[in-house]
């Protein structure tokens, strides 16, 4: 018999809870579900997004020369959303540099290293300096180059590297062989990035790139004998 009154009294606050708060639980109820359904939909819309961007991306790098394949990965870069729009500009500044087109190229390598802390970001950079090494001033790619040569940053050594390379073209040679030999033994460093610095070490470590003087002036000519008698 208590069983049945204990039953009766929780159907009762049941029936009041209901009737007090029905509405809401199933508005809330609704709310839910529509959540839900929208979650869904943006992703398969995303999916989508991203699919299209794929095949496009896929699209542009089928494209040979690099004058026609600078177009296609614009068109991408304002369209993509998210990584793909980064990677697109970053083939598009490629292709820009390929073409001839310098200037162009390390703007747009700028503007992504501005826009990206990451790894496309840090690759932007990266190409960048390597396009300015050969007649910027060093100052110009430590500025550039500084994001990345931390004690802590994966990208250290490569940026080492290019400031090297910096003191080679600017002769430096004591300088930049002293780098490239802190390179070659770096166990942070990429085998690949060692072996170079053990060979550009070893290159000017063998005296080239020294300055060698000017180039004598050549040797006058010799009057032509006279003819015999």
């Amino acid at each position: 018999m208590f069983r049945e009154v204990e039953e009766d009294v929780q159907r009762e606050r049941l029936e009041k809870f209901w009737k007090s708060y029905g509405a809401w639980v199933i508005a809330g109820a609704c709310v839910v579900l529509l959540g839900v359904g929208a979650w869904q939909l943006w992703q398969r819309h995303e999916a989508a997004e991203r699919a299209k961007a794929s095949d496009a991306y896929s699209a542009a790098q089928r494209i040979s020369t690099a004058a026609q394949a600078a177009p296609a990965f614009e068109k991408l870069a304002d369209s993509a959303k998210g990584g793909y729009g980064l990677v697109a500009k970053l083939s598009e500044a490629n292709a820009l540099q390929a073409n001839g087109h310098v200037l162009d190229a390390v703007k747009l390598y700028r503007e992504i290293a501005a826009a990206d802390s990451a790894e496309i970001g840090a690759v932007a950079r990266l190409r960048a300096a390597w396009t300015l090494a050969s007649g910027a001033p060093r100052s110009e790619l430590e500025k550039l180059l500084a994001p990345l040569d931390t004690p802590t940053s994966a990208w250290r050594q490569m940026a080492r590297e290019i400031l090297a390379f910096s003191d080679y073209r600017a002769a430096k040679v004591k300088q930049a062989s002293a780098e490239y030999r802190a390179l070659s033994v770096d166990p942070q460093a990429p085998q690949a990035l060692q072996a170079r610095a053990r060979a550009m070490a070893a290159f000017l470590d063998s005296g080239a790139g020294a300055d060698s003087g000017t180039v004598p002036p050549p040797a006058p000519a010799q009057a032509p004998a006279a003819p015999a008698k």
